[in-house]
């Protein structure tokens, strides 16, 4: 299946790594969440990317055009430096379209400026690039296809330490506690569609409000939980992926771990 990365939007939760870095390249060990986002759907077989690109579009080309498989493989060095034998290879097979879809774009209309390069795609992958995880995917695709449905997501607890407040009328505080620890979630990505879902995405939409207020009302829209998701949309998040990487604990590092002490609950919500 094909993959759509959204990768043109501001980062301004990220504005604390730096302007020139677009988000998609904050580093995570040494190599971009994104390139961590695309490692995960090639561990499964889908090496076909379509990315949708606004901001320092250039950055993220350029990254790519000058992309140096030594620095994440094993290799061999010989004849005094001017030979390389690589071990392995990262993105040898995969195919990667950039496509500028303009610098304030919404995510909808991202999607709708991709539609062509998804023709004859009965089904699609698609996803933000500042989230990690270590979910099977397999089991989630398998069972959206079984549903019929158009839409679906992963979803999970947030991530951030915010509180939830409650209030008695007198403004009075009668209950305090993190979001992470009530039975919120959030919308993680990791979105799986029919190639339907363009007949409920009307021009300049966002792909959240418009869209997917129409699945739902028509219960067309699977959210699946998961407890084991990584979310990167702070400086400080960053660090701890950063150091989990380090020292060899990347739970999304699927390609050399495997996704393993996942829970997966039988039924998505609905």
């Amino acid at each position: 299946m094909k993959v759509v990365l959204f990768c043109g939007g501001l980062g301004t939760r990220l504005r604390d790594y730096g302007d020139n870095v677009p988000k998609p390249l904050v580093p995570i060990g040494y190599r971009p969440v994104l390139w961590h986002v695309m490692k995960y759907y090639a561990h499964f077989g889908h090496k076909d990317f379509i990315l949708c690109l606004g901001y320092k579009a250039d950055r993220i080309k350029d990254y790519f055009l000058n992309y140096d498989e030594c620095i994440s493989n094993d290799f061999t060095l010989t004849s005094g430096g001017k030979k390389i034998e690589l071990k392995q290879s990262d993105i040898e097979d995969w195919s990667i379209t950039f496509v500028d879809t303009g610098l304030t774009a919404n995510i909808g209309s991202r999607l709708r400026q991709v539609a062509s390069y998804l023709e004859g795609e009965e089904y699609f992958l698609a996803n933000y690039t500042d989230g990690l995880t270590n979910y099977p995917l397999p089991q989630m695709i398998d069972e959206f296809k079984e549903s019929g449905k158009v839409g679906a997501f992963l979803c999970a607890p947030p991530s951030q330490t915010f509180h939830v407040v409650k209030l008695d009328d007198h403004h009075k505080v009668v209950d305090l506690q993190y979001v992470r620890d009530t039975d919120i979630l959030v919308n993680c990505g990791y979105f799986v569609f029919h190639r339907r879902i363009f007949d409920f995405l009307k021009p300049g939409e966002e792909l959240v409000s418009g869209p997917f207020r129409r699945l739902i009302d028509q219960g067309q829209l699977l959210g699946f939980p998961c407890e084991k998701f990584f979310a990167m949309d702070t400086f400080k998040e960053q660090q701890e992926l950063t150091d989990l990487f380090e020292r060899g604990e990347a739970p999304w590092v699927v390609w050399k771990n495997g996704p393993e002490n996942v829970e997966i609950s039988p039924h998505a919500f609905v």
